[in-house]
């Protein structure tokens, strides 16, 4: 098979041929029809991790052996089952969930296999949806997309369950008041339309890039803020009415920790989400007396896949904006994401 790969960490992808899986026992192997490209594809692309502190998490330190397709935002169709295979068939399509388990602990008992310390996650530990085949363990990793627009669909694998996951960690929250979303990228855009599926109608768009307005308020945010390290909180502040009981971080940098943090209401919590990198100190007794939390929040679980593709069934959950391009730019769109030119998500084709 084919896959566009990272064999030197900062290096353009290579196209590379690789042997083709059969499918074995419980396994699926499916052709590759949609993928995603994820500004956590650009740190594994990078070969790092910025842990704060002058830290980094090196992608070998995960295991990672290259070369490595990445791509997790996968949807594909089946064309091999194994001998124990039940509930697909071949020419049935499927989003995949790729954050795949060990599939013996008990996360992964739970179908909580984003929590799993022995994770064999498309995209990272295997070959992902850069490639031209991708093989799954299990069906139960598979989700029938319904009526969604594939492209869209395979954007449901991460981005989607990532927003989902995070707000379910907020929940309950008083749909009248406001919430603090930082970052209007693919992440950023789905959680404003997560959140007005769930009948959530204050929701403040906050990215450094001005062109991203257009996009968040067309997706139902309430407002925008286009800001930079000066005067951030007081402009956000401004636009919320007051300090604010949630914030969800999917730029998770230095500057963006502390803005959200600072941010928050007495008995607030932030959600923590991507992976920019950095460190915040503080206050310990503060924590205290103002009884604020921050938790970070990684994906989210198959049953969030499965939830997500139904809300976009149901015709609840507005579509994020998709740009299509040939899996042979990958480099390419690896590029514009990089370098924030993305409004929602490219998604590769072919």
């Amino acid at each position: 098979m084919k896959a566009w790969a990272v064999t030197v960490p900062g290096q353009p992808l290579k196209e590379v041929e690789v042997p083709t899986p059969s499918p074995k026992g419980s396994e699926v192997l499916l052709e590759v029809t949609h993928c995603g490209v994820c500004h956590s594809d650009v740190h594994f692309w990078k070969g790092e991790y910025d842990l704060g502190g002058g830290n980094v998490l090196k992608i070998t330190d995960r295991g990672v052996t290259l070369p490595r397709a990445p791509g997790h935002e996968i949807v594909g169709r089946v064309l091999e089952c194994g001998p124990d295979v039940t509930g697909v068939a071949v020419g049935d399509v499927r989003a995949i969930y790729p954050w795949v388990g060990c599939g013996k602990c008990e996360s992964c008992r739970l179908e909580q296999d984003n929590l799993c310390t022995n994770q064999r996650s498309l995209g990272v530990i295997e070959h992902g949806g850069f490639a031209s085949h991708v093989v799954v363990p299990h069906s139960r990793y598979l989700v029938d997309p319904g009526d969604v627009d594939l492209a869209l669909a395979s954007t449901y694998s991460c981005s989607g369950i990532t927003a989902y996951s995070a707000i379910k960690k907020l929940m309950p929250y008083d749909a009248d008041k406001a919430i603090v979303l930082i970052g209007a990228g693919g992440l950023g855009l789905s959680a404003i339309a997560m959140l007005r599926a769930m009948g959530h109608n204050n929701i403040v768009s906050v990215d450094n890039n001005p062109e991203k307005e257009k996009a968040a308020m067309e997706e139902g945010a309430s407002a925008f803020v286009a800001i930079s390290s000066e005067h951030a909180k007081d402009r956000i502040l401004a636009k919320t009415g007051g300090p604010v009981m949630g914030v969800l971080d999917f730029v998770n940098s230095t500057d963006t920790a502390r803005t959200g943090f600072d941010l928050l209401d007495k008995g607030g919590k932030l959600i923590l989400v991507g992976v920019a990198g950095g460190q915040i100190t503080l206050s310990q007794a503060g924590m205290v007396f103002r009884a604020n939390a921050i938790e970070g929040s990684l994906t989210g679980s198959v049953q969030d896949l499965r939830d997500v593709i139904a809300l976009a069934n149901e015709g609840k959950l507005r579509p994020i904006p998709i740009q299509e391009m040939a899996k042979e730019k990958a480099n390419e769109a690896l590029g514009l994401l990089r370098d924030g030119q993305v409004n929602g998500r490219i998604v590769l084709v072919g």
